[in-house]
């Protein structure tokens, strides 16, 4: 069984280092100014203490959990590339920062996920530079896949002599068929639970092919908490990942392509997805977004598919907004969508605000500008908070099934159903206003009308029992039903 509260949930994935930096946090003098583009390299100085200042924004927006990338010490802006498994980052604020945000987020009904990266270290991960220093005389030579002595660990004309993560240099590659790295990687994940993470995102998790650590990983993991969310980095449909026994989820990448090939008919800057593991260039209609959520939701359990974990992007990605033109009302239409279908929402820091960023990567990783709320597009603001309270208050829109009812060209509309709750969703992404005919088949039984409860154009029950749907451009909307006369 996957985890309970994750199906209800509501997620925030933070990149830590642009999110929000405390005063009371003591840092280094070499952090580049907060209201400057990103860099490759440089350090903003965001930290825990600040995301636990913000606790308040975020259960005002109504955020329910949240994704943390990478807090454990590293030399890297983005931490991937972890020195010390067992130690927050001290510019993050350490353990203290750490256990005081668990405590707070707890306190408020959120959970935390950890970004676990487990299958590569880097130079500085102590039994690495333990090769670097002993070479073969090191004791944990077997650690790593070491090819040639002494290992080239910096001069990136030349191989890197050992097995890393994409042939880079900066990212060795862990010997997971070695006991005692298993059972090092393994006891780290259980410590972190331990100390309060509510579970794991796992990094290139398809990369980890050794028999059984996924298996291990599960069981240990769930032994401390049954209720631990464990969602594997895998960007396509991978449902022998999802049988029970490894994986709760994975990010859903396919349906987030899906969505954005139908928001922009696949016409976008192409290299704002270069490299990718995912490409959303594909044009697709209502007719083949819909046949791809078929796919989706055939693909897996259905107790699997209510956990999914549902993006429009991250840190990994172009900014949904900036691949969408910066037409704030076709995220609107992307947002509804993720919201409106079965899987747990996460929304991307700063994408309710309207934070751009393409590619390289480090250009989606701004910094979210709280000292510029004039930077801010509250009404984006609202429209999100909007479907959060819609996805809380409407049990069909977290547990219902998926009943597709109109999909031609520009439009779709579907229905969910959770016992007696049943909510019609229908977006229209066409420049100009539509009206469609919608068969209703058992969505209509004992139902007199259905109302809009978001957005504003109207529906009437035919009397045949279809809707006429009134739908305006580029608009979403949500109805209920109503009963009696």
């Amino acid at each position: 069984m996957t985890p309970e509260w994750a199906k209800d949930a509501v997620f925030y994935q933070i990149f830590p280092d642009r999110f929000a930096k405390s005063a009371h946090l003591a840092k280094p003098g070499g952090l580049e100014p907060w209201d400057t583009p990103p860099t490759v390299h440089g350090y903003k100085g965001g930290d825990l203490a600040g995301v636990r200042e913000k606790l308040d924004y975020l259960q005002d927006l109504g955020i329910t959990a949240l994704y943390f990338c990478p807090l454990f010490q590293s030399a890297s802006n983005h931490r991937y590339h972890t020195h010390d498994y067992y130690r927050i980052d001290p510019l993050l604020g350490g353990e203290e920062a750490f256990d005081q945000l668990i405590e707070d987020a707890h306190r408020r009904g959120m959970r935390v996920v950890l970004d676990g990266v487990f299958n590569h270290s880097s130079r500085g991960f102590f039994q690495f530079n333990d090769i670097l220093e002993n070479g073969r005389s090191s004791a944990y030579i077997d650690w790593f896949t070491v090819n040639e002595f002494p290992p080239n660990a910096y001069d990136h004309d030349r191989p890197a002599g050992y097995a890393a993560w994409w042939g880079l240099h900066a990212l060795p590659k862990f010997n997971v068929h070695n006991p005692q790295v298993r059972e090092y990687l393994l006891n780290v994940a259980e410590y972190w639970i331990r100390r309060g993470a509510d579970g794991w995102r796992l990094d290139v998790a398809e990369e980890i092919a050794a028999p059984g650590f996924w298996e291990e990983f599960r069981n240990r993991v769930k032994a401390i908490n049954p209720e631990a969310y464990i969602v594997g980095e895998i960007w396509r449909m991978a449902p022998e990942w999802l049988h029970g026994d490894r994986f709760d989820a994975t990010m859903n990448y396919p349906l987030t392509e899906s969505i954005l090939a139908f928001l922009t008919n696949g016409l976008f800057d192409r290299k704002l997805i270069e490299g990718k593991g995912y490409n959303p260039a594909h044009p697709l209609d209502a007719r083949g977004l819909a046949n791809r959520i078929g796919e989706l939701l055939r693909a897996y359990p259905w107790d699997v598919t209510l956990a999914q974990l549902n993006l429009l992007d991250s840190h990994d990605t172009s900014r949904a907004l900036t691949i969408c033109a910066n037409r704030v009302d076709v995220l609107k239409l992307g947002t509804l969508l993720m919201f409106g279908l079965p899987g747990a929402p996460c929304v991307y820091y700063g994408d309710e605000i309207g934070l751009e960023g393409g590619m390289p990567d480090y250009d989606a990783r701004r910094p979210f500008p709280w000292d510029n709320p004039e930077r801010w597009n509250t009404d984006l603001r609202a429209h999100y908070q909007a479907l959060i309270r819609l996805r809380r208050d409407n049990p069909s829109l977290r547990r219902g099934g998926v009943h597709l009812l109109h999909a031609e060209q520009d439009a779709l509309v579907f229905g969910r159903w959770f016992n007696e709750d049943r909510t019609i969703i229908a977006v229209n992404r066409a420049e100009t206003p539509l009206t469609v005919t919608v068969p209703l088949g058992d969505m209509s039984q004992g139902v007199s009308g259905w109302r809009p409860i978001f957005g504003t154009s109207s529906g009437v029950i035919r009397s045949d029992g279809s809707l006429l749907l009134k739908i305006g451009a580029r608009e979403g909307l949500v109805l209920k039903p109503q009963y009696g006369g």
